[in-house]
Formats: structure tokens, sequence, C-alpha cells
């Protein structure tokens, strides 16, 4: 390569020292921009909608093209500390049905019917101004700030109706989980926009029976959850596991507590309150949504969504239906529909759980034959009445709907189911007094499903309540009682009861029961469900609650004392060639943190130590499980 001259050197430094000095590139981002509408089958807009406080809520409004000024539309709005704007966009469509796809969107129900669909952040979450709490109490005792959700909503909903000129002034609510937890408190002085209000799953009472506890029982897979929504309001903050089975990693941790302070749970408001009230104290009992709504009028038509394998809410709807149904005095105010679901599964495909199919897509026939007439009676102009019953619900075995005048259904008659020996169930008493007894240890815990154990986001933890409960039952810690083979149905509506009489070596235990639904050795059009151990009802009990929820008593060792409680609410009919199975256990873990078995005053901050093997026996004789046996015809 020949040298260049110097001459050539000096020039190019000359030209180099004079072109300008940049410090960075002009962006090529402009300041706004503006998505050509052509095709779009609604206008989405996006606005902060001020509350009394001056706190602003993120608010996206989509209204479809066929609501215009004069030709109005309700709509259906949704609450949610779940980001409205993923819930409102997870697919970019030019298309309303598409993009609504997803968590928490009755899709079809909502395109179909011509709504204007509304979704805000909660105060504190994502797009939202203000401070987030979990389940944000009413105002009084429990939050002295002049806002609660109520007040939010009904913030909400004035604007709305005072905003949106394609709004014909009426409003329906609607949610599921939490999001069904909002329209309960929606109906607390509600809006006189307020038309109707649809809880599906709701949360209403997390010690009882819903998220947090079960009569005592911490359900500590809810850890990460609580952690994830609390620590960053965009759940900007993942919790990590170092374990691929779940199991493994809260067995190595110890306490619930213990792995709090691993992952840091105490920088969080809400797990420090768990913490602090284990038991079912005022905290608890003030926030408790049933007990709320029962001292509150009954002023919006109201549907009660439940589902009968609900994993993280199966107690709430029908808590509120027994506290709002008394108020409903012409009969014309509330609706029940109990569908064979998990949580939320009435939105989205209904013609299976798991294994257990219904030979029919059971949720679209709920969106289409009930919500959306149900809607449409409330929130169009000039629609008619809709012929929806006080009660519908599915009832599984012969997998039908009923329309029932109320629920449970009158007419049931209760039916003893004896534990006997030999490991049998059957209506009649024993005519002696016996035990079987099983070893409990905290070292090795019952699975609540087969292991590995995932967490929740990447695991069948949808469909565990309906799991073959055959693995269970060969633990030698899980005692079995099972009735002969069926020769007629036997059909059950309502919660059935337990009645337990059990000792401790210990002094402190937990009990888990489980009702059965024992398949034929053979099932000729479902090979896979041969044998298969159906859960129909379960549910946990904590020991040293037995005569007070808020006040822990220790057990006395090896004295027989009786245990009552319910079992979620079942609607099933156990057929010919059918047995009936009665499990009782003492771990369900990791679903719900390990009983010590030996009394502590609070089992969060339990230690190594107090981790003991435990003797415990059933009682033959005086243990039963009660029956909501309805004697109409299953058929």
């Amino acid at each position: 390569m020949p040298l260049l001259p110097l001459r050539a050197f000096v020039c190019l430094s000359v030209t180099l020292a004079a072109q300008p000095a940049y410090t960075s590139l002009p962006t090529e981002t402009p300041a706004s921009v503006t998505i050509p509408q052509a095709g779009f089958d609604y206008a989405k807009r996006s606005v902060m909608i001020p509350m009394r406080d001056g706190v602003k809520l993120h608010t996206v409004i989509i209204v479809p093209r066929t609501a215009t000024a004069s030709q109005k539309a309700a709509i259906l709005l949704t609450r949610t500390p779940y980001d409205a704007k993923t819930l409102t966009g997870r697919q970019q469509s030019k298309h309303m049905g598409p993009m609504l796809q997803g968590y928490d969107n009755a899709t079809d129900v909502i395109t179909e019917g011509g709504y204007i669909r509304v979704v805000q952040d909660i105060r504190g979450k994502y797009g939202s101004e203000g401070d987030y709490v979990m389940n944000r109490p009413l105002r009084g005792p429990r939050n002295p700030t002049p806002v609660d959700h109520a007040t939010d909503t009904y913030d909400t909903i004035d604007y709305l109706v005072k905003n949106i000129p394609e709004c014909n002034g009426k409003v329906g609510i609607l949610g599921i989980s939490y999001d069904g937890f909002l329209p309960l408190m929606a109906l607390v002085n509600p809006h006189p926009a307020l038309k109707v209000s649809v809880p599906m799953n709701p949360m209403v009472d997390g010690w009882i029976g819903d998220d947090w506890f079960h009569n005592g029982a911490f359900r500590q897979q809810m850890m990460p959850y609580i952690f994830e929504q609390q620590a960053g309001r965009g759940n900007e903050y993942p919790w990590a596991s170092e374990y691929y089975d779940e199991y493994e990693a809260f067995l190595k941790a110890g306490s619930a507590g213990e792995l709090g302070r691993q992952r840091g749970m105490n920088q969080v408001g809400f797990w420090r309150k768990i913490v602090e009230h284990p038991s079912y104290d005022a905290w608890w009992r003030d926030q408790a949504v049933d007990k709320v709504l029962a001292k509150e009028p009954l002023k919006v038509p109201t549907m009660i969504v439940h589902s009968l394998w609900d994993q993280e809410d199966i107690y709430g709807a029908i808590a509120v239906y027994k506290a709002v149904k008394p108020k409903d005095v012409n009969g014309d105010m509330v609706r029940l529909v109990i569908g064979p679901w998990y949580h939320g599964q009435m939105i989205g495909d209904g013609s299976a759980i798991g294994q257990i199919k219904f030979h029919s897509d059971t949720a679209r026939h709920f969106r289409r034959e009930v919500l959306a007439p149900y809607l449409a009676q409330h929130l169009k102009d000039g629609a008619p009445k809709a012929n929806i019953a006080p009660v519908t619900a599915f009832e599984t075995g012969v997998d039908t709907w009923r329309e029932l005048p109320a629920w449970p259904p009158s007419g049931a008659a209760p039916r003893k189911m004896y534990l006997q020996s030999g490991d049998k169930l059957a209506a009649t008493s024993p005519t002696a007094t016996s035990f079987v007894e099983y070893i409990s240890d905290p070292a090795k815990p019952v699975p609540y499903k087969i292991r590995p154990v995932r967490t929740p986001e990447d695991s069948g933890w949808p469909i565990w309540l309906c799991d073959d409960q055959r693995e269970a039952s060969s633990r030698t810690d899980v005692v079995t009682f099972t009735t002969d083979v069926l020769t007629e149905p036997l059909k059950i509506s309502g919660e059935p009861l337990v009645h337990l009489v059990a000792s401790t070596s210990g002094s402190d235990a937990d009990w888990v029961v489980k009702l059965i639904d024992v398949y034929p050795d053979e099932v000729a059009d479902q090979p896979v469900m041969g044998g298969y151990q159906h859960p129909i009802a379960m549910d946990i009990f904590r020991g040293r609650y037995r005569e007070s929820f808020e006040t822990p008593k220790a057990l006395e060792p090896d004295k027989p004392l009786a245990y009552k409680f319910a079992l979620p609410t079942a609607n099933h009919v156990f057929l010919p060639g059918h047995k009936i199975m009665v499990q009782v256990q003492s771990s369900w873990f990791p679903l719900y943190d390990r009983n010590p078995q030996t009394f502590v005053s609070n089992i969060f901050l339990a230690k190594p130590e107090d981790y003991k093997k435990a003797t415990h026996r059933v009682y033959i004789g005086p243990s039963y499980v009660e029956l909501p046996v309805n004697m109409s015809s299953p058929r």
C-alpha cells in the first residue's frame, strides 16, 4: 500500500476538526403517535379518573363502534389489581374480541352484547396513583382514610356515566377472585347507575376458607402471590426459588415464618399482618365481606357465581349467598350459579376439569343461557326479563343443570355415614367403639398433589382439587373408609358436615377430611377413570381452634376430642357401581403449613425442635360424615 504524502494528512486533520460536535443523535421517536383507525371495530381510550381524595386511577375504556351518542350502550366495569393495560390488550387486533381474550374477560358476552368495556387499575397498582392495601378494608376501624373500594367504585361510575357520551347511563360490574371481591365492595352505598353486580369466585373471608387460611391452617403456597402483589406497584419483584419441587423448598425452610424471613417477606405489610394475626380475631372478622354485607341493605341485583372445585376461593360465594339471600324478600335481587369448575373456569372452556369430563361446555352454557340474558335484563334499554331461576346448579355425576328455588334445596335428609372398623363406611352406627391409628410425621408430610409440586404458574394448580386420591390412600399416614358398591344413586346437595372424634399424643394436630367418589375398577368409555378416586369435597381443620377460632388452646394428649366442621358445598350424584370413600390425614403439604404437633403460641414462629412425630387415633363409633342427601330424583 503506497504512503500518503504529508499534505494529505494535514488536509484530513483540518477537515475533521471542522466537523460540528454532537453529544447524542437526534431521537427518531415521535412525541406522539396516531394509529390509523380504519378497520377497527372499537375505539380505545385511557384516562386518569380522579377520586374524592385527589388520587387518580388509570382506566381503559373500550367503546364498540356500534355504540354511539344516539345508539347508546351500557358499561361493563371490572376493577383489578392485575394490570388494566394487559387485560385490555393481550393481543393487538383491530377487533374487540381477540383483543380482550384472557383472564377476567367474558369476551363473548361483552362483544356479542355490544357493551362498553371498562377496566381500571385499583389504587396503588400498575398505572394508578395512591397506596395499595391488600383487600383494602372499608372506611372505619380498619381504615381511617376517607376512601375505600366502595367510594372508589362510586367515584369511577360517576365519572364514566358523565364523560362517556355513548353510555346509556347503566353500569354493571363483574370480576373473578380479587376482581370478584371488588363487585361485592361496590354494593356498599352503591352509585345509582350501578344496575347489576356479578361477583365470580370472590375473595370473601381469608381466614375461614378463602385464600390465606382454611379453618386456621395457613395456605403457605400463597406466599409468592403475597410477595409479588405487594412488593412493587407492577409486580416487578418475582418470587425466586432454588428448587424444582416446591415440596422440598417449603420443607427445608421449616415454618412458613422462617421461609418468609429467608425470602424478604417481612418487607411486605400484609405479610407482617398475617404473622401478627394467626387466629380469627377482630382484625379478620371486621374484614369478612359476608359479615359486612349482612349489615348492608340490598339495593343492586346480584348474581353470585360459585365453582365446585375452586382451588383458591371455595368458601366465599356460598358465604355471601347465605348473608344476602334473607334480604331478598321479593325474590328478584339475588341469583346463585353453581358450576363444575375450577377458579375462573366459567369464562373459559368448561367441558372438563382434569380427567373429569362433562360431555358439554358447561361454561359456555352459563355465559350464553344465564349470564348474557341476566346482564341484558338489567343493562339494556327495553330488554325482556330474563327467565333465570333463583339458583342454577350443575349436578355432577349425572352432568345436568338444575333450576332450583334456593340453596341448599329443600327436602334434604341428612344421612350419617359412620366410620367403621375394617376400613368400612356405612349408614349404620357401629355397635362398639374402637379406633384406627397412624403416625403423623412433620418430616414427611402428605403431599396435596403428586410430586414434584411445581409453582402454581407451572403446575396442575387449577385442577388439583379433582386429582386422583389413590396416591394419598396408599400411604400409612392416611386412613380410609369405603362403602360397599352402591346399588342405587345417592344424591347430595349442600355442605357435608364432619363429626370427627380423634386424639393425638401431641398437643396440637391438623385434621384433613376428604369425601371421595370411587369409580368402578374399569370404565369402558374412559379407561383412565378405572378405580379413580374423585374428590367431591375436602378441607382441613387446625385442632387448636376446636373450641374457639379466636383463642387457640393446646389439645390434651391422648384424649379423644370432638371436631365438627363443614366441607365445601357439593352437588353430586354417586352412581350405582361406584363407592363412597372418606379419607382422614393430618397434613396437606406444601399447600398448608405443617402443624408442629407441639402447641406453640404462633405456628409462624415455630422452631425446628417444635416439630415432632405424633400418634393420631380416629375413633370408630362416634365419628361420621353427615351427607346432605337430596331425596328428589337424581335424574
